[in-house]
This record gives C-alpha cells, structure tokens and sequence, in this order.
C-alpha cells in the first residue's frame, strides 16, 4: 500500500517538474510587441520626458515592461513637422502593432501612411470635428484614444486674460496654420471674444522660425496680450516665445503648463501628463486584441490652471485673489 501511494506521488511530482519547465519556457518565448511613437517635440524635451514617464509607468502597472515583452520605437520631429511623413513611412515600414501620437500634424501624417497599424491619440485637439473619428462612442477606422476637445477651452482662456488684466482689448493669437485642431479652436475664439469686447488678431505660422516675425506683427497693432495654441511646433521654441513677450511687457497665456513652468504668465487646458498615462490602457487593450474601432475615445479629466507669480510680478501685474484662488498650480 505504501509503495503503491510511493509511485503515484512521484508520478504527480516527476508531471510537475515537467510541467514548470515547459511554463517558464513558454514565458521565455512569448511574443516580443512592438509600440511606436511618433512625437513632434524632442527628444530631450524636459515636457516631453515628464509624459513619456507617465506612459512607461502606465505601461509597466499594466505588465508591459521594455524588454521583458515589450519593445519601443521612437521618432522625433524636433520641432519640424515637414520631416514628420518620413518618420511615419518609417515606423509603418517597422511592422509595429500599435503606434502612439499627439498633436494634429503627427496623427495626418500618419493616417497618410497606414490605415490598418492602430492608432493611439494621447492627447489631440478635437478628434471629431477633424474628422480622424466617425464618433467618440464608435470611432471607426484604425484609430482610437484621447481628444483634447481644445476648442471647448479656447474662450475660458480669453476669459482669464480679461480678469487677469481688465484693460486689455487688442489680443493676438499665434497658432499652427498647419494644425486642423488650431484652425477648429480659431472658430470658436471669434465669437467669444466678441462676448468679451475683444479685437483678436490672428497669426498663422507654418514653420517655427517664423516667431519673431508674427510677434513683430503683434507689437505693430498694439497687442496688449499674446495667446499660443500650444502643439510641437509652437512648444520647441517656447523659451523663445516667452523672451519676446517679455520684452514687449505684455501678457503670454499658454494652452499647457509648458508654457507658464518657461515664463509665460498663464496656462489653462487638460493635463498632458495624465493623457499620456491614460494612454497605456488603449495600448494594453489593443495589445490583448481588441479592435482600436471598438474602442470608445475619451475626454481629459484632469485640467489645470497655472500662473507664474514671478512673471506677473516682472509686469507689474496684481494677481486678482478670484484668479488665483482658482489656480491649481502657482509658480513663484
């Protein structure tokens, strides 16, 4: 009886010592999954390096580690959005499984190159109206992920400009001529800033070296404040855009805290940071096989209002108290 009890024991125990190598080699050879980036900025960008964080983090608390199963290919614009349909060529021709973008001029470029790899918008201005959805519920197509709805923000900027300096009439905007979701976001300030009793200016630029010029063509009409709708292009050279504006002494409001964290006076719109880790769930679930036209497309949740108490200080301003009590982030 013993001995009977002795070889069914070790039987179990000889299918176990089989079965727990054959696991550990079939985790060995899982499948390595292969995510793109395609980013405007670059790559050392300080903003960028803090969303790109996030994402990993994200990315990680969801079981996706980088070379353990998941590998990640990177391409930066560095600001230039004319090298962006080569870089989307590239990663197209890289044979990835999901490729993750922001801003407008990424996601054209590379909807121009595929229209099967999934796309993943971690953060662009309205999805819908640009056309890159057929709904939020039921995207449709190859893409799928989070929109900025920046349109619905625009005139709560123009609002803040007005509180913070009650006086300002002459407001210019400078803005990617090139990005759908800017030319979207222009519709919707006119008539709020008729609300408000302003006169807007509109600057379009095609190409980031045209800075000066548009801020040359904003001292030249008197411009008592400067709104930038903030995407790659506009964020690589926002040191320089803040520089400009304090030497014309006038107020610089920002759509993302880039903006006020290099100088300028205000900030309001969605917290990238938090897009770019919500990011993650869409790449998770599109990894596990789920269709990016099944995946519903979400809205920011997190908003933030930023000021930079040193910058209202060099222009001589005073922070309303009903302003900055509604600030969620002070910069002294």
């Amino acid at each position: 009886m013993l001995d009977t009890r002795r070889r069914e024991f070790m039987t179990l125990l000889g299918g176990a010592a089989v079965a727990w190598p054959l696991t550990a080699r079939a985790q060995q050879t899982e499948r390595l999954r292969r995510i793109g980036v395609l980013q405007g900025l670059a790559a050392n960008d300080q903003e960028w390096q803090a969303r790109l964080a996030a994402f990993r983090q994200a990315l990680a608390e969801l079981g996706w580690v980088e070379g353990r199963n998941i590998t990640i290919e990177f391409r930066h614009a560095d600001g230039h959005p004319e090298r962006l349909p080569a870089l989307a060529a590239e990663l197209v021709r890289a044979q990835l499984d999901v490729i993750v973008i922001n801003a407008a001029q990424p996601i054209d470029a590379l909807r121009a190159a595929t229209t099967t790899i999934p796309i993943v918008m971690a953060s662009v201005g309205d999805a819908l109206g640009a056309g890159y959805v057929a709904s939020l519920a039921h995207p449709g197509g190859n893409v799928t992920g989070l929109t900025l709805f920046a349109t619905e923000q625009s005139g709560k900027r123009l609002e803040l400009v007005k509180e913070m300096s009650p006086n300002v009439v002459r407001v210019t905007v400078i803005w990617n001529g090139n990005a759908s979701g800017h030319r979207l976001q222009m519709k919707e300030l006119e008539p709020a800033a008729a609300k408000l009793g302003l006169v807007l200016q509109s600057i379009p630029i095609q190409r980031s070296d045209e800075i000066d010029e548009a801020f040359e063509a904003a001292k030249q009409t008197s411009a008592q404040a400067i709104v930038t709708m903030d995407d790659p292009m506009i964020q690589l050279r926002r040191a320089r855009i803040v520089e400009l504006a304090m030497k014309q002494r006038i107020i610089l409001m920002g759509e993302f805290r880039a903006m006020p964290v290099a100088g300028a006076l205000m900030s309001y719109g969605p917290n990238q940071t938090d897009m770019w880790h919500r990011s993650a769930s869409y790449v998770d679930k599109l990894l596990k096989g789920a269709k990016p036209s099944d995946l519903p497309v979400q809205q920011p949740t997190k908003f933030e209002f930023v000021i930079n108490l040193k910058t209202a200080k060099s222009l001589g301003l005073d922070v309303p108290a009903s302003v900055l009590a509604r600030a969620d982030e002070v910069i002294e």
